[in-house]
């Protein structure tokens, strides 16, 4: 017996494996899913460049914006500036979430990119505080807070596209290429800013330097806009928008986003965290830790870390291919598993002020943080039905990194300022591994599965074929969870 009509308003496409057409399944153009997916991570990395500048450069900008005589005073004032735009993010996951689940993925997704690249340009022109004083951290935090407002639309939105994109046999490998865009970006902002730094004086760098990487974000900006507005909207969505107008009454609204899909949503919540820790832990403060806390040479630091992100964007793309074959379980309790074991032996490694060791260090943080960035993409869409896929997903996602991603640069030097310990952040990522390992426990494996409220889809006709004379199910869940 099939589900009512009122339940798939709620949860899109679902039927029983008796009950599967032909006509039912999505043969993925393959063209068209490689553009998707190359305008997507390209209009990531370009986000990110923008978003990425502002940890590599927080130095500068601490004693341009912040004036004081205590470098760790004015990287702690830089890091709570950096940590503002993390506060307004589930502002705009709220916002774009929902118009992203009503009107589309792409028209969402473009927009965010005017306003990120907005939000970038404005940093560059914002005068210094001995030019206009307090006047200075006031815009710089509006700057901050208008970059945090577009990046809440920004990974629900661009997961989520190219999730409900990719085929069902290579979900993970098509999402890994979104973080592989991420560290794009993160490569050419430390790049830019350790190009300005090796070629520029301290003193053109403080009068001028700092602002060439923001001033990029404007050609950028329209470039990735360009790339974003060539793209059509997903098949999964444009199905179900179709069924949804004729059901417009039944559409699921925020009420039934926190009664039905709540356990869902905790569950987002705690694998991002454990993600998105680490993520800000190794990418944007490690180059502070070893300068200002280790007191390393600032431009070797950004070097390092260049390097380890280098070796991380190909095996983020082998890491997709695991999580295809392994499955997104295996690879992200590894990865949480990993941080337990290895945080501790990497933060003696970075501590011995040998650049050898130092990257050895590193590395292996970046090997954990690559089991994340190439799962997670395939994993957190997988979580959520269709017609909330966004909201649900922007709303988790930006409130877990708010609370706990975006704060960890801030919270961690706080914490070494406060105790004198520097083995803090390795610490701070074991407590994060353990939330992540209990998190993943309670999540069902997707990998090689239809998304949840999508119709099965496959590259070939003899892949349609095969999934007719087979008995693979067509979703994780066996039935929808009750509307109340």
């Amino acid at each position: 017996m099939q589900e009512p009509e009122s339940a798939h308003a709620h949860f899109g496409w679902f039927k029983r494996r008796r009950h599967i057409q032909v006509d039912d399944i999505t043969v993925v153009d393959g063209d068209m899913l490689k553009r998707a997916v190359g305008a997507a991570a390209l209009g990531n990395a370009m986000e990110w460049f923008d978003f990425g500048v502002y940890g590599y450069i927080a130095i500068t900008l601490g004693r341009v914006f912040f004036p004081s005589a205590d470098a760790a005073a004015q990287i702690l004032a830089t890091f709570a500036t950096f940590t503002v735009a993390f506060i307004v993010r589930p502002i705009g996951g709220a916002i774009f979430g929902p118009l992203g689940d009503r009107y589309g993925r792409q028209k969402v997704l473009a927009f965010t990119m005017i306003l990120m690249a907005m939000g970038t340009f404005s940093i560059g022109l914002i005068p210094s505080y001995a030019s206009i004083g307090i006047w200075a951290p006031i815009l710089l935090m509006l700057a901050r807070m208008v970059q945090g407002f577009s990046t809440g639309g920004e990974y629900g939105g661009a997961a989520t596209f190219i999730a409900e994109y990719s085929t069902d046999r290579r979900r993970g490998l098509m999402g890994s290429w979104m973080e592989f865009g991420t560290l794009a970006g993160y490569v050419a902002g430390a790049g830019s800013v350790t190009i300005l730094q090796l070629t520029l004086t301290d003193s053109q760098m403080l009068s001028w330097g700092w602002r060439i990487p923001f001033m990029v974000a404007g050609p950028l900006g329209l470039l990735g806009l360009y790339m974003r507005t060539k793209l059509e909207e997903t098949p999964a969505f444009a199905a179900y928008a179709e069924q949804a107008e004729q059901r417009e009454q039944d559409k699921p609204g925020w009420k039934d986003l926190f009664l039905v899909h709540w356990r869902q949503l905790l569950k987002c919540v705690g694998l991002v965290l454990v993600f998105n820790v680490t993520y800000y832990m190794v990418l944007t403060y490690m180059p502070s830790y070893l300068s200002v806390t280790l007191g390393y040479p600032e431009t070797k630091g950004l070097l390092l870390i260049i390097l380890v992100m280098l070796v991380m964007m190909p095996l983020n793309v082998v890491g997709g291919l695991f999580s295809d074959k392994l499955g997104r379980r295996p690879m992200i309790i590894g990865a949480c598993l990993s941080l337990l074991v290895l945080s501790v032996p990497s933060l003696w490694l970075i501590q011995t002020g040998h650049d050898g060791l130092i990257f050895l260090g590193l590395m292996l943080l970046g090997v954990s943080l690559v089991c994340f960035t190439s799962s997670m993409p395939a994993t957190l869409p997988a979580l959520f039905y269709t017609p909330v896929r966004y909201t649900a997903l922007s709303l988790a996602f930006n409130v877990s990194v708010s609370l706990f991603g975006g704060t960890t640069p801030l919270v961690t030097a706080w914490l070494i300022q406060r105790t004198g310990n520097l083995m803090m952040p390795a610490y701070y990522l074991m407590g994060a591994a353990v939330i992540g390992i209990v998190t993943m426990l309670t999540v069902k494996e997707t990998a090689r599965l239809p998304l949840r409220g999508s119709p099965p889809a496959v590259a070939t006709e003899e892949e349609l074929k095969a999934f007719m004379k087979g008995d693979k199910p067509l979703t994780v869940d066996p039935s929808l969870p009750p509307v109340p």
